[in-house]
């Protein structure tokens, strides 16, 4: 009886721990992605203070984007081999402090060095954090909470953003910065009590054998990365991650656009910042459909194996008109009070959704594209842990975010060049509008990828299996 009640309360603590682990690394995904959302919204108070044009600060956007991306490989290889809690405490320790320091830069190009740091320590976010949650999330779950760690990434995004919005205006563009370091100092505090999972605890395959107390030690290689890379479908979805993010990286200027809509209203650049920042989180609440689109990829998972890869193709197909039709509905007849009040500008808003045709059918349009889009990221990531061995889902994740960066980066240094020489034919807000809407045309070649991993998913999700049976049965002996 004893013995049973110390079986049930150790079960209880390791259920708990498991929850808080995967919790604190789902809110450091957030963190993560308010380090990057917190800069657009502040290119023009940055470009005031240090005499630049703000199209120059596309760089800027674009170094951290490499930088966190470059880096991730490592990371990810080095979680491979060894413990992953005190890897990722090394990564966190490097960013805050770097982000701190972009809080004290002088200059453009000091601003340029810290965020290229603060790139490279959070590259360990992404990877580790990748590598341990696909760890701990069971098959038949995969999909819907995976949902939540890219809906987590998603907001910290747009947390960054909105943040940068409300308090600039009202003390200066470096005080975002300084409370997201503070905030990173308090995760590395929370990363002592975490739990790292065993290798391969949530495969099918191979949970007899960790019940029975053995570890998977199979470990990556270098030698391996070639192998991985010879796979069709690791191929069209390293390629598809890229092309889509050359796409998605251009939309950190949507509240740019937001901006030059607004002030073409009449209304002052303080207000339109504030405005700004409401409207990028508000028209991004169809990526709260991402949980629904997880749990549907996982349905149609267990029917198909190319479940996965159909809706990430139909996902691409439906965003790309309806973020065009988007750009180009103006924002006429907008009754916004000329102050920086955060509350007042809210409400009104939200009453100009609700009682102007114009920025009701943008709401309408916005929330359908970001609803599609959502359904892409839960079952991206879900396709590189059901493509992929276990010690090698961590190098793959970083492979695809290098490319992934590398695509967001260029998206951003494309960006800059296209506006200036459209903005020699158009004024603002027109030349965002032609400018972010060349850059959907990416989205084409990404959904031909998803048809792609769709034909040739099935052969390799089936012989993944087999290799982690075979090795459970070997190894159990």
């Amino acid at each position: 009886m004893t013995k049973s009640g110390c079986g049930s309360m150790k079960l209880n603590k390791q259920k708990l721990m498991t929850i808080y682990t995967i919790f604190i690394f789902i809110a450091l995904a957030s963190l993560d992605n308010a380090v990057i959302g917190v800069i657009p919204p502040l290119f023009s108070s940055i470009a005031k203070d240090f005499n630049i044009e703000i199209s120059g600060l596309g760089v800027v956007s674009a170094v951290t984007i490499i930088a966190t991306s470059v880096s991730s490989l490592v990371w990810g290889y080095l979680a491979g081999k060894y413990r992953r809690k005190r890897l990722i405490i090394i990564g966190t320790l490097i960013w805050s402090a770097s982000v701190y320091f972009t809080a004290h830069s002088r200059n453009y190009h000091e601003l340029i060095v810290y965020q290229l740091l603060t790139g490279i320590g959070l590259g360990c976010i992404a990877s580790i954090g990748f590598s341990v949650l696909t760890d701990y999330i069971p098959k038949k779950w995969l999909g819907m909470l995976m949902s939540l760690w890219g809906l987590s990434q998603g907001f910290g995004g747009i947390a960054g953003s909105v943040m940068a919005s409300l308090i600039a205006p009202n003390a200066d563009w470096r005080t975002p910065f300084k409370i997201i370091s503070i905030l990173g100092t308090v995760f590395i505090f929370l990363y002592f009590f975490i739990k790292e999972p065993e290798k391969g605890a949530a495969e099918p395959e191979l949970k007899q054998l960790i019940e029975e107390g053995y570890e998977y030690n199979y470990k990556i290689k270098i030698s391996h990365i070639f192998d991985i890379l010879k796979k069709k479908s690791t191929k069209w979805l390293l390629m598809q991650g890229f092309f889509m993010s050359i796409t998605m990286g251009t939309l950190v200027w949507l509240p740019t656009l937001y901006i030059a809509k607004i002030e073409v209203q009449g209304y002052s650049s303080d207000t339109a910042l504030v405005a700004a920042g409401y409207l990028y989180a508000i028209l991004q609440l169809g990526g709260l459909f991402s949980v629904y689109f997880g749990y549907l990829g996982d349905k149609l998972q267990k029917r198909t194996y190319r479940g996965r890869a159909f809706l990430g193709a139909a996902s691409m197909a439906v965003a790309m008109p309806l973020y065009i039709a988007m750009f180009f509905v103006p924002m006429n007849n907008l009754q916004l009070p000329d102050s920086t009040n955060p509350i007042e500008v809210f409400w009104s808003l939200i009453k100009d959704i609700l009682t102007n045709p114009w920025m009701l059918s943008i709401f309408i349009l916005a929330v359908g594209a970001t609803m599609a889009q959502s359904a892409h990221s839960p079952n991206w990531l879900a396709l590189i842990t059901d493509l992929n061995l276990p010690e090698h889902r961590a190098t793959v994740f970083s492979l695809s975010n290098l490319l992934n960066g590398i695509g967001k980066a260029l998206g951003n240094v494309l960006l800059g060049f296209v506006l200036a020489f459209v903005s020699l034919k158009f004024d603002q807000p027109e030349n965002y509008i032609v400018t972010l809407t060349i850059f959907q045309l990416f989205l084409i070649p990404s959904f031909i990828c998803y048809m792609m991993i769709s034909k040739c998913s099935g052969r390799d999700i089936r012989n993944i299996k087999s290799i982690l049976k075979k090795r459970s049965r070997a190894q159990a002996r």
